[in-house]
């Protein structure tokens, strides 16, 4: 992977994870077109990039992440100290799955673009079905916090929306569509630090015994940073105005392409 290569696949991985469009998928794509052929360094380069997205949400949410810590840490019941632990029991689906199935994980990152174009036609008929839920003011419970969280893990193939799919579940359960945005946006700070936080380890252990070089992963980041926290941050005045099952077009077309492209080539 060259530096130019690495610059727009992070621009696609920060445009793309929090719009409801599969930012894996798109990254699947593009290692595709750019022929990566190296899957290890590409599942690299996907956890990196999602550490840089992690680093863009802290900081348009970090009033709110902030305000969570300080009221978790002072032991008292509140809303904010009940909406942490909602928060820790939506992670726990992804953290036995990634825990367990991860080199089943890293194999599903090797260009099956089929595969992606099919996964991302699920996400577009889960957009499509958000335009028909009536809106709710219901607040996230232990139930739907746990639906959500088995979202999220399903967003793991590439193809699923992350976003799309935990902010499709949450509206579904009658959320309110504030608290849906911003319960999906925080859940995935957990997995996604403790993802970067097991690679940093596997990759200091390997130090020296391989030939990955760092500037391509840095300038992804960096990409991935500065789109990520516009994309987010457009994404929340979508969600507000209840206009996601717009982006069912562009991954119905997407999908579509990239099955035809993947039975072709």
């Amino acid at each position: 992977m060259n530096w130019l290569e690495a610059l727009i696949l992070g621009l696609l991985q920060g445009l793309t994870e929090f719009l409801p469009v599969s930012s894996s998928g798109h990254l699947e794509l593009g290692g595709a077109l750019f022929g990566l052929e190296d899957p290890h360094e590409y599942f690299t380069f996907n956890i990196i990039v999602h550490g840089a997205t992690f680093l863009s949400v802290v900081v348009v949410f970090w009033r709110d992440i902030v305000s969570l810590i300080l009221n978790f840490f002072r032991f008292r019941w509140n809303a904010e100290m009940r909406f942490v632990l909602l928060l820790l029991a939506s992670v726990v689906p992804t953290a036995i799955v990634g825990l367990l199935f991860e080199e089943q994980i890293e194999s599903i990152f090797e260009g099956r673009i089929v595969f992606v174009g099919s996964m991302l036609l699920v996400t577009a008929i889960l957009l499509f079905l958000t335009r028909f839920v009536p809106k709710n003011n219901k607040e996230v419970d232990l139930k739907s916090a746990l639906v959500i969280g088995l979202a999220q893990t399903l967003a793991i193939l590439p193809g699923i929306s992350r976003s799309g799919a935990t902010i499709s579940t949450a509206l579904f359960f009658g959320i309110e569509r504030g608290q849906a945005i911003r319960f999906s946006f925080l859940m995935v700070l957990i997995p996604i630090f403790g993802a970067n936080f097991l690679k940093l380890i596997s990759m200091s252990e390997q130090a020296g015994t391989g030939t990955m070089d760092a500037t391509p992963m840095i300038i992804g980041a960096l990409a991935a940073f500065i789109a990520g926290v516009i994309a987010c941050r457009w994404m929340l005045n979508i969600v507000r105005r209840g206009k996601i099952e717009y982006f069912s077009i562009y991954c119905l077309l997407v999908g579509i392409a990239a099955i035809i492209a993947g039975s072709i080539f």
